[in-house]
């Protein structure tokens, strides 16, 4: 084997040629191995944390930890693309919405702040990763708070991905139909136009093979497609506001068949509509406050969460460091807060208040169902289709540190977990009619603890070498508390809403 140079990974991590051309999964890391960092009184005391040596030495009557993607094979471009489709989901057509919601100013300044916290919890995260050596998201936890911390890291990643990967099959279920019959004329019932069992078929020939890729880089390819689409859908989104004109010319039989399939698919909808109709329909709101503006904090925690996804990509990225991945965080969030943005902007100034918790819902308002519109839908369905592989990536992760963390990498496991996972996502799409509910508590939960508690806890919890009265270890205390805050007050505020949309549908005759 061709002996590395000192500028590679493998050097910069004091690991041999044999250690690093070992096959074994990333999984298989022995909680008893002490990493061996540099001393912080030797002569590299300013060395930065990734160049600390954080695996631990080779020692033949031990198990090594291994990582199952060692080459890191993925480049910095790849990278982002792959990020930025784990960033990028189902919440863009719904950031219209929110943003009718609580007004554009109110809006722009929550999805700053949710931004800024997100990439926060990833300088945290990556800083962590390396103090604490490891690179999968439950051995932070158990390191840090022993099973207890892994069993939270394990089910907050399986919520919030469980949730996102059914926000994109809800899709292909009401999307492909309405595709599917623009091609083929009124449906009288066939098969090919069942949501249902073309959300089967999608599964199986298109996002099982994806899924089953043990690299996760090569899905770069698929991420780059995905977000093109998605950019195509934004384009035109843009360009429509300057061609739907203000008042709309509402199609009713269409707006009442839209509203219709929309209260029982939508992801984030509440059991009933906060937007004012008698409003003036075409003055824009810059702060707005009702009874679903506290569904806006969880739907923006929900569309920026991507850290699971972090630690993996980190494993994979070609000659990594902790400031090369903070560059392509810093890259995919940019793109994603301006993609966001423009989404919800020119949505809601198309739509204002007549705007729909689904985005491509309200386009068949209005008489605009031709060739564009339907080039959106397919372009959107290709989006959320190749993301889904992305999204079970750290499910399938999370799966194996619970029930075979110190196995070898077994092809026959692989399979079945995905398989097990694509499975129970499809009948979760398939039996329950509506999760908007799930999703604004996956939101105030998983979400919450993903993206501020659990990455602060570690980092206070792992890294040793600052104090507690040090200023980054109280920017993560605070960070800490502010994510309880964030937790506690949307989950109660939701749970508040829930018990009065319950008390009034009786009284409604619903």
């Amino acid at each position: 084997m061709k002996q590395p140079t000192p500028k590679t990974e493998m050097s910069r991590f004091n690991i041999s040629p044999e250690e690093d051309s070992s096959s074994s999964n990333s999984n298989e890391y022995t909680y008893q191995d002490c990493p061996k960092k540099v001393p912080l009184s030797g002569p590299f005391t300013d060395i930065d944390a990734e160049s600390q040596n954080f695996l631990p030495e080779h020692n033949p009557g031990k198990k090594k930890y291994n990582t199952e993607y060692h080459q890191g094979n993925a480049s910095f471009g790849m990278s982002v693309f792959n990020l930025g489709n784990a960033i990028m989901g189902s919440g863009i057509l719904g950031l219209s919405y929110a943003m009718a919601n609580t007004g554009i100013a109110l809006f722009v300044i929550l999805l700053v702040a949710v931004a800024i916290f997100s990439l926060y919890s990833v300088h945290l995260l990556l800083k962590t990763a390396n103090e604490g050596g490891a690179l999968v998201y439950e051995q932070l936890g158990y390191k840090a708070f022993g099973l207890p911390g892994k069993l939270a890291a394990s089910c907050c990643i399986t919520m919030q991905n469980i949730g996102a990967m059914s926000s994109y099959l809800y899709i292909v279920k009401y999307e492909l139909p309405i595709v599917i019959q623009s091609f083929m004329g009124n449906s009288n019932g066939e098969w090919y136009t069942n949501g249902d069992y073309l959300v089967l078929l999608v599964t199986l020939f298109i996002i099982l093979p994806l899924s089953l890729l043990r690299n996760l880089g090569y899905l770069g390819y698929t991420s780059g497609l995905s977000l093109l689409c998605m950019v195509f859908f934004l384009i035109v989104v843009i360009i429509k506001k300057f061609q739907i004109k203000c008042p709309l010319p509402l199609n009713e039989s269409a707006l009442n068949e839209t509203l219709s399939k929309v209260l029982n698919t939508t992801l984030y909808q509440p059991n009933n509509t906060a937007v004012d109709y008698s409003e003036d329909a075409c003055t824009p709101k810059y702060f707005v406050f009702n009874s679903q503006t506290v569904y806006a904090v969880p739907i923006l925690t929900f569309a920026f969460v991507c850290h699971p996804a972090i630690l993996p990509m980190y494993e994979e990225l070609k000659d990594r460091s902790r400031r090369k991945m903070q560059g392509v965080a810093n890259v995919s969030f940019l793109a994603m807060f301006i993609m966001y943005l423009l989404a919800a902007l020119f949505g809601y100034l198309t739509f204002n208040v007549h705007v729909e918790p689904e985005l491509l819902h309200t386009y068949s308002k209005i008489n605009q169902a031709g060739v564009i519109l339907l080039i959106v839908r397919l372009a959107v369905l290709t989006a959320v289709t190749l993301t889904v592989p992305v999204v079970l990536f750290p499910i399938r992760t999370s799966v194996n540190q619970l029930l075979c963390a110190s196995k070898e990498f077994s092809w026959i496991r692989h399979t079945v977990i995905t398989m097990v996972l694509l499975a129970g996502t499809n009948a979760l799409v398939i039996f329950v009619p509506t999760i908007r509910d799930i999703f604004g508590f996956i939101g105030a939960s998983a979400a919450a603890m993903l993206i501020f508690i659990l990455p602060s806890a570690f980092y206070i919890k792992l890294v040793k070498k600052e104090s507690m009265k040090s200023v980054q270890k109280i920017g993560a205390t605070a960070f800490l508390m502010c994510g309880f805050v964030v937790m506690i007050g949307s989950m109660s505020l939701i749970i508040l809403d829930w018990i009065h949309n319950a008390s009034a549908s009786p009284a409604d005759g619903h």
